[in-house]
Formats: C-alpha cells, sequence, structure tokens
C-alpha cells in the first residue's frame, strides 16, 4: 500500500486523494489542517480505547472464572458483576435532552433499511424507499397467494391483479374510512371547500369519516392527478391516471396506491460491508459524500435497458387550506461507523494502526457539511443534524467515550456542539443490563436505541462460554433472556424520555421472501412501542408500514410508561444463560442437524464475504430457504459451535466433516454463479474455506466473538491472489 505523509500520520493513497480532490473542496477545512486534527485525535482517543478493549477481555477472564468456579461462589451472578465493574447502578435521572432532530426521528413510528453504503445502486433504492407502491408489493410477493389462477409468474395477470386492488382498497376502508360508502366503490374523487370528495355510481358522494386524514392533492381539484390521505403521520397516495394499464379500468382511475415506507435508513459501514483496506472504504466514502451532495448516481442494466438511478425530488401538493405542502420523497439518513474494536491500516500513526471508527466518525461528518450547508439539491437533515450510529459498544463508558470523540469532530470541523447525534446498538450484553448509565453519558446526542437478536446472543454465548453447553440456536429465541432484553429496552427507553427525541428500534426481519409471515409477526414491534423496526428491503418496508397504520405506537408507549416494570426483575431474568439444562440429553441426531445446519449457514456467507467481497445478500439456508446474512448471523452460529466444541458436545474431527460436507452443498447452491469459486475440490486451497473453519475452531479465543479480524485477514489473502 502506498502512503502519502502528513507529520507522524501515513495516509493510504486512495484515501488521501479521496479527501484531497473529493472531499475537501467546497468545504471551509483544509486538508493539512484535517490530517494534523485527526492525528491529536487519534493520540488522545486510540489510547482509551485500546485500554477499553482491555477492560473488555479481563472482564471475560473475570467472568469465565466465575463460570467455571461457580460451586465454590455464594455471589449471584448479579452481585459478582457489580463487584467487579461489568454490572453498575441506573442513573438516579437523566432524561435525554437531544435537540435538533428531524421529525422522522423524533416522533414519527415507521420502517427501517439497513443498507451497505459501498454498493451505490443498493444505498440510492433504500434511500428512494421513503415511497413504496403497495400495487407491486403485494403483486410481487407472498402477501398474495396464488391459489386459484392468481400465480406470479408471466406477463400480468389480471386476476392477481385484481384481487391485489381488493386487498389494498379493504386497507383504505379500514385506515381512511369514508363517511359512508367503500372505496371500492368509488367512481370519482375530487377536492371541494369542504375537503375530500368521493363519488359513487348513481352521483352519491362522501367525505372522509375523519376529514383531519385528507393531507392534499395535486391536479386539479375536480380531477386531481394525486390524493395524499395521512394516518399516524404515516401518508398514503392515490395516484389517478385514467390512461395507465391500471387506471384505465379502474372506475375511479386509481393507477396506483403509493405508501410512505422507509422514514429512516442506516448507511452501513459496519455489518453489512466487506471493507477491509483504503480502497474498499473510500468506495464506501465517497457513496456517503454523494449521498450527502445530492448527486449521487448508479448506472447498471436492468433486463435489456441501461438504467441510472438518483436521489428522488421531493415534491409539492396543495394541502386542504389551498397552501402549497412539501412532501418529502427520500428517507432520513443515518450512517452507521464500524465497532471500537476494529483497526485499520488505511491510516497509521507512526507506522501503526489506528481504531478504525475515528476515521470513520471524522470522514462522515466532515461529508455531512455539505448537507449541513444546503448547498445541494437535496437536504437530508432539515433539522441540521448528522447521524451516526456506534455499534458493538460495551456499557456506559464506552457510551462516553465516543461522545467525547463526537465533541472534538465538531471542533475539528466547525461544527455546533451536539450537531453529531448518536445512535446506540443495544446488541451486547454489557450494554443490555447498563442501557440506562449508556443513555445517560450521550443523553444530548442519544436519537436511536435498538436491539438485535443475533448479536446480542452471539454476546450471550460468548459471555456465557463456561456457563455449559448452549440450548439449539432456535430455542434461544424463546429463552427467558431474550424475552427480558427486547422488553427492557423499550421500557429503559420510554423510562429515559426517548419519545419526542429519538428512536427506539427492533431487529431485522431476516426472510426477504416471506412477506405474508411478516405481515403476521413483525406488527408484534409496534405492538411493543418499538417506533421502528428493521426490513430486508424495500417492498418490506412498504408492507411493514401497514403495521404502523395499524397501531398507534404514541398511544402504546404512553401505556407502556404508565406500567414500568421491576428494573431488578428485568436485569436477573436477561442475567440467565440459555444453558441446557442438567436433565436434558440432547440425541446425536439432534447434535448433528444443529451442527449441519450451523455449518451450511456460515460457508454460505463466508464464501460471500471473502470469495467476492459481498457483505450482506440473500443467502440460501440447508433447506434452500433465502435469509439475509450479514456478519451478525456469522457470529451467533460461530459462536454457537464453538460452545458445543467446548463443552464436548462435537469433537473438532466431527467438525470439521459436517464443514466439508456442507461446503459441497454451498457450492451446489452457488452452481450458477459465474463468479463463484467451489470450496470443495480443494479445501486446502480454499480461502473461504479456511476462513468459516477458523471461524468456528478459533471461535472461543476471539475477543467477544467478534468475526472481523479472520474475516478480514483471509479476504486480504483473497484479493491479494486474484
Amino acid at each position: 500500500m502506498t502512503y502519502e505523509t502528513f507529520g507522524r500520520l501515513e495516509v493510504a493513497k486512495p484515501l488521501a486523494d479521496f479527501v484531497r480532490n473529493r472531499l475537501a473542496p467546497g468545504t471551509a477545512v483544509g486538508v493539512e489542517q484535517f490530517w494534523s486534527s485527526l492525528a491529536h485525535a487519534i493520540e488522545r482517543f486510540g489510547p482509551s480505547i485500546r485500554a477499553s478493549l482491555h477492560e473488555r477481555d479481563d472482564l471475560q477472564a473475570r467472568i469465565d472464572s466465575w463460570h467455571r468456579n461457580r460451586g465454590q461462589q455464594s455471589a449471584s451472578s448479579a452481585d459478582f458483576l457489580r463487584s467487579i465493574g461489568y454490572l453498575v447502578e441506573d442513573p438516579p435521572s437523566a432524561a435525554v435532552t437531544t435537540a435538533g432532530v428531524d421529525p422522522e426521528i423524533s416522533r414519527l413510528a415507521g420502517p427501517q433499511l439497513v443498507v451497505p453504503v459501498d454498493n451505490a445502486r443498493y444505498a440510492l433504492n433504500a434511500a428512494n424507499a421513503r415511497w413504496g407502491s403497495l400495487y407491486d408489493a403485494f403483486y410481487g410477493t407472498d402477501a398474495i397467494d396464488e391459489a386459484n389462477g392468481a400465480e406470479r409468474s408471466g406477463p400480468y395477470n389480471p386476476i392477481r391483479g385484481q384481487r391485489v386492488i381488493d386487498r389494498v382498497r379493504a386497507l383504505l376502508d379500514r385506515h381512511v374510512p369514508l363517511a359512508s360508502g367503500s372505496h371500492s366503490d368509488a367512481v370519482a374523487y375530487a377536492v371541494s371547500v369542504d375537503g375530500l370528495r368521493i363519488e359513487f355510481t348513481g352521483g352519491a358522494t362522501s367525505g372522509l369519516a375523519d376529514p383531519e386524514q385528507f393531507a392534499g392533492h395535486t391536479g386539479t381539484p375536480s380531477a386531481p392527478d394525486a390524493v395524499l390521505l395521512r394516518k399516524h403521520g404515516l401518508h398514503i397516495e392515490l395516484v389517478i391516471d385514467r390512461d395507465h394499464l391500471i387506471g384505465r379500468d379502474d372506475p375511479a382511475g386509481v393507477a396506483d396506491v403509493m405508501m410512505e415506507s422507509a422514514l429512516t435508513t442506516i448507511m452501513d459501514l459496519e455489518d453489512s460491508v466487506a471493507a477491509v483496506d483504503a480502497k474498499d472504504k473510500t468506495v464506501a466514502y465517497a457513496n456517503w459524500l454523494g449521498l450527502m451532495q445530492g448527486n449521487l448516481t448508479a448506472s447498471f442494466t436492468k433486463g435489456d435497458q441501461a438504467v441510472t438511478r438518483s436521489l428522488n425530488e421531493d415534491s409539492v401538493v396543495v394541502d386542504p387550506s389551498g397552501n402549497p405542502a412539501t412532501v418529502r420523497r427520500r428517507s432520513v439518513m443515518l450512517v452507521r461507523s464500524v465497532g471500537l474494536h476494529m483497526e485499520t491500516d488505511m491510516v497509521r500513526l507512526d507506522s501503526q494502526p489506528i481504531p478504525e471508527a475515528i476515521v470513520d466518525v471524522a470522514v462522515t461528518a466532515w461529508c455531512a457539511l455539505y448537507d449541513l450547508a444546503g448547498v445541494g439539491p437535496h437536504r437530508n437533515s432539515h433539522a441540521g443534524s448528522v447521524y451516526i450510529v456506534m455499534p458493538k459498544l460495551h456499557g456506559p463508558e464506552e457510551a462516553g467515550l465516543v461522545r467525547e470523540l463526537f465533541a472534538a469532530v465538531e471542533a475539528v470541523l466547525g461544527m455546533a456542539p451536539n450537531t453529531l447525534k448518536m445512535g446506540i446498538m443495544d446488541e451486547e450484553r454489557r450494554t443490555s443490563l447498563n442501557l440506562p448509565a449508556c443513555i445517560a453519558e450521550a443523553s444530548e446526542r442519544v436519537v436511536f436505541i435498538n436491539t438485535g437478536f443475533l448479536d446480542r446472543t452471539g454476546d450471550d454465548i460468548h459471555t456465557n462460554m463456561e456457563a455449559g453447553p448452549m440450548i439449539p440456536k432456535a430455542e434461544i429465541k424463546a429463552s427467558g433472556w431474550l424475552t427480558a432484553y427486547e422488553e427492557a429496552n423499550v421500557a429503559v427507553g420510554l423510562a429515559m424520555g426517548l419519545p419526542g427525541h429519538a428512536q427506539i428500534g427492533k431487529g431485522m426481519w431476516a426472510r426477504p421472501d416471506d412477506m405474508a409471515a411478516m405481515l403476521d409477526e413483525k406488527i408484534g414491534h409496534p405492538q411493543a412501542g418499538a417506533t421502528t423496526a428493521w426490513v430486508p428491503s424495500p417492498t418490506a418496508a412498504t408492507l411493514h408500514a401497514l403495521h404502523y397504520l395499524e397501531t398507534d405506537v404514541a398511544a402504546v408507549q404512553a401505556d407502556r410508561a404508565e406500567s414500568r416494570t421491576d428494573r431488578d426483575a428485568e436485569i436477573q431474568a436477561m442475567l440467565a444463560p440459555a444453558v441446557l439444562p442438567p436433565d436434558r440429553e440432547l440425541s446425536p441426531g439432534e447434535i448433528q442437524r444443529e451442527l449441519d445446519n450451523n455449518a451450511q449457514g456460515i460457508l454460505g456467507y463466508v464464501t460471500r464475504w471473502v470469495g467476492q467481497g459481498v457483505g450482506c445478500s440473500k443467502v440460501p439456508d440447508i433447506d434452500d430457504v433465502a435469509l439475509m446474512e450479514d456478519r451478525a448471523t456469522l457470529r451467533i452460529s460461530s459462536q454457537h459451535i464453538a460452545n458445543w466444541l467446548h463443552h464436548g458436545l462435537l469433537s473438532e474431527e466431527q467438525v470439521v466433516e459436517a464443514m466439508q460436507r456442507m461446503a459441497a452443498v454451498v457450492d451446489g447452491q452457488n452452481a450458477d454463479d459465474p463468479d463463484y469459486e467451489p470450496m470443495s475440490g480443494d479445501f486446502p486451497a480454499s480461502i473461504p474455506f479456511g476462513a468459516a473453519l477458523a471461524l468456528v475452531l478459533e471461535g472461543r479465543e476471539q475477543p467477544n466473538g467478534y468475526t472481523e479480524a479472520i474475516l478480514t485477514a483471509h479476504r486480504r489473502r483473497q484479493k491479494a491472489a486474484g
């Protein structure tokens, strides 16, 4: 790697060129000034970050020892964790005061996308997923069944199309009902001085049951091109076009029904990205810069058509008072940094690697200066904030450390204090147990907390590695600690005053092709009081948005805030590891099935991450069901095998045999990919297979069970090998 020198700092050429030629022009921040200031920040925060990582290791060693000697211990788990500083007292009162927050984050409830920002096409798709077609979402997924001639395959199927229209009309009747009659019987929509009027056959008319649900229109009042409705802060748009393929056969001329969907999107630099060097990372930074400047484009071929994608323009409607009103057509974007445990050599201080999060925060914040200045065609934050999500924090001291890093970066870039807002991923056990104290450390910056089953489970397995063999992975979803964790996250968020300031989030729906099941199950997230939840695609966002029409999240939060559960009981429940009961013995068949399932999932993901540099994708599981996979899924699977291996449920020979056998299965699942390199032809020569095996056999020794070190080393080998 070629470096440029700036004092004691060495910067890889791709990053140095990007900063000089793309990032600095148009801002008041000088290149030399920035690198000099970054060197000071690294000197200041690097030792503190490394000290926090040493503390993690020390605490883990103490917990391991406590579990190994538990028969000789008299103290409870909570008392022991308090004695070593792992568990701290909740702050007496420290309500969130975050100001300058866009309403999509502070008060509205709706879906959230997470997308790898190193892929410009995906990033633009996600940013533009603020609106989605309900007709397309139902027609193209299993949310409408294919029985009795309603198949999805082939050209447009009018039988299926009519079922979609009927389903959407029923949704309109449910969520924006008429004072009399049904949307299904409408033959025209018009706007009068009294509001929206719906005409039926024979000349009868009706208004909305709640006239306040009418939000505006475009076109002429007597024959509008679009009608805007709303419920719980989310908008529904009736697109009227009597010349359209669908609209010409619709009595009211409705060609489509658009749903306000992904209110927010996290542009990810972490778990869904396979960035292992300066070249990879600069691509991601450049895409984030393009989003902040509003000029990012992506060109590609779709079918036989050349397509260029860019950010959607806002639109203007006439509101019920006759005044123009802007309708936002893009998600509010957050960016997720890597965790504190990651180091990089794309920037070196005294020829040594540095904490990568320092570079992520500084560079992404600098990119956002363009948005704050309002010089581009679009604005991301009208409130004047930059939203940075920090993953994998361990406890309040680390949250406080990030708060100080944000303040230092603000000073370097000339930003007003508290411009940089913090998202706290509640995905590590030490953060879950100490969430009130974590939020208190950044009470003037917090805009987001969430739960994540996969990383949280991976950390729980690793933390309790010595407690015993874990129950099968699927059963952990029903374990007591996980239920307590999900409930406590919302309860703590409400108690700390997040409503009106910040999002309370829930995790990903991992089966992107199972939308019928998602519609049945994911409504539990808003019903739990969460203002957002992750979805795997723009289509899923459009369908999940229906859950926020169904559920008044603000009312749920108000009810839950009045029934606060006992904090000590929450902590005790979260501390119970999901280990096999002493009286339960797994059969050899159960053990083998669990091993095969985990091994296949690991290999299916790692072969793309290491072999092709793909950080997040739909990966078929052992039953060929497509699942959204990222490093979080890898962490739980590798830690689960490592746990069973450590406790003797598996032998190393058994693990290697299963990995080799499953490698052949994964090779078959990827046989149609021309860029795929099979693993099973030569296991010693396959770098992806070596990575997958190392993740399992060395899983117990990886700090907190993280996968990044092994993945990065093997991906670099793969790139070097061409």
